[in-house]
């Protein structure tokens, strides 16, 4: 028997069924289970949410019984802006930083496990299902884990999907890049989350899409490009539909093809017009987008992709843009650099307090055009005694299996 009551009757032995307010404001990731932790009792009381309800038949009822509350349907989504911060509990899986090659191992199995609840979750909107975001908070929650961890590591790996998953990672890339620019920017822990759950979220309308056009392996036609034109309003009108989405989800879904110069669409919104985490999201997709093997596009390797994205102007916000850079690095993980002494290296960590002095792998030697022994070197160190000079393109020398270099630790 479900019951509506306010939050300070809730007792220890009651059964949450689901908790007023916008999700944001909760202070749990998930609903649905036995209240019987002192700690998630006050935790409870603490965080705002003005009623909860509950399911007296699998829990203790209320102390007394409202007799005068029949068992209402579930409660419809309120998607009004927080006003209640709280930061949730983090998942069991440690949050204290990592070096590269640790947290690597870890990310894997964080996107083998996202990848297959992104899968789960867009092919069952593909079916016409309604989308519940609370199912996908634990997933944000995993990623944003691994990137408060090691920034670079999830981020990196996520870039290497095939052409044949790109749809379902780069949901998966997009909600890890969102989460580290948010907190670059320094949005507080609410808003962060909500940023990972806009990225994971940003592209479910190309559910909508016909499967010939959004898997063609060339290019579209200008009336298959104009059919991909619509999966923004395609996957704002499913998530609209779906329940416990927030605005800013909907937003970025809508949004992030708009540019600040007005030239984007759907709705050629310029400058202010666009909200800042749909600005975010522009930018988030775009790197994943050409970063990454695509059906009908071959990665670009992540220094040029940047240095490119900084010369279209008007389409990304320059503030935003910067963040980004110093998030990712002006010499992401993967770049193949040259260095002052003629080597190249592989750069495999980024130093926050030095972007164009990250921690490098030295493999190969220009002056005799071979390789050589693999050293690691912190540029940023005064005994390594050496700076990079340029990035090189990794296709010029022939180089097949040059992540190899930064996924191995010992490589």
């Amino acid at each position: 028997m479900l019951k509506k009551i306010p939050t300070a009757e809730v007792t220890l032995g009651m059964y949450l069924q689901g908790l007023e307010g916008s999700w944001l404001s909760h202070p749990f990731w998930k609903t649905k289970f036995v209240l019987d932790d002192p700690e998630d009792l006050k935790a409870l009381k603490a965080s705002g949410v003005p009623f909860c309800w509950i399911d007296a038949s699998k829990g203790r009822d209320a102390e007394p019984p409202k007799a005068t509350l029949a068992p209402p349907a579930a409660p419809a989504p309120v998607r009004a802006a927080p006003t209640v911060v709280k930061a949730p509990p983090r998942l069991e899986l440690g949050t204290a930083p990592a070096s590269m090659g640790e947290e690597v191992e870890r990310a894997v199995q964080v996107m083998q496990r996202s990848k297959r609840a992104v899968m789960t979750l867009f092919n069952e909107a593909r079916l016409g299902k309604a989308i519940d975001a609370e199912q996908c908070l634990p997933l944000v929650e995993e990623v944003a884990s691994s990137v408060e961890r090691n920034p670079s590591a999830l981020i990196s790996l996520a870039r290497l999907k095939t052409k044949d998953d790109y749809t379902y990672m780069h949901s998966v890339a997009v909600c890890a890049l969102m989460v580290s620019l948010a907190r670059q920017m320094g949005l507080d822990e609410a808003r962060t989350r909500e940023a990972g759950l806009a990225g994971l979220l940003h592209d479910l309308g190309k559910m909508a899409m016909p499967l010939n056009v959004l898997n063609k392996p060339g290019t579209l036609t200008d009336a298959e490009f104009a059919i991909m034109r619509d999966h923004p309003l395609r996957g704002f009108e499913m998530l609209n539909e779906g329940t416990s989405v927030p605005e800013a989800a909907l937003d970025v879904a809508l949004r992030h093809h708009e540019k600040v110069d007005g030239s984007g669409y759907p709705g050629r919104l310029a400058g202010e017009q666009i909200s800042v985490l749909s600005r975010m999201g522009a930018v988030c997709d775009v790197y994943d987008a050409i970063t990454s093997n695509r059906p009908y596009k071959n990665a670009w390797d992540p220094a040029s992709s940047l240095a490119r994205m900084a010369q279209w102007t008007g389409h990304f916000d320059p503030r935003v843009f910067q963040a980004f850079v110093k998030c990712v690095g002006i010499y992401p993980v993967g770049t193949l650099v040259k260095l002052q002494s003629g080597r190249l290296a592989v750069v495999l960590e980024q130093n926050a307090t030095a972007l164009t002095a990250p921690r490098v792998r030295v493999f190969y030697s220009t002056k005799s055009q071979m390789p050589i022994p693999t050293q690691v070197l912190d540029l940023s160190a005064a005994a390594a005694a050496d700076r990079i000079v340029g990035r090189e393109d990794p296709a010029t020398w022939g180089f097949q299996r040059l992540d190899e270099l930064w996924q191995t630790p010992g490589a």
